[in-house]
């Protein structure tokens, strides 16, 4: 296992995740930042957000594909 590479993809989404929902945005309370954040994570980040790695597929795009590969393997 090549703990340089999950570092570097952990390095990544964070850099994202501040370039695109918390820098330049203000939060009142933490609740709301919570809530922010997953907002971000389960919705656009996963859900909508395209990702280069992964051919330009969103990550439940890519999982279902993998899915649907497995089934026909």
């Amino acid at each position: 296992m090549d703990l340089n590479f999950f570092n570097a993809v952990a390095e990544s989404f964070f850099k994202t995740l501040k370039s695109e929902q918390i820098y330049g945005n203000k939060l009142v309370s933490k609740e709301q930042m919570r809530t922010d954040l997953f907002e971000y994570i389960e919705v656009w980040y996963n859900r909508q957000r395209r990702h280069s790695a992964l051919g330009n597929l969103t990550i439940e795009q890519f999982n279902n594909k993998k899915q649907n590969l497995k089934k026909t393997a």
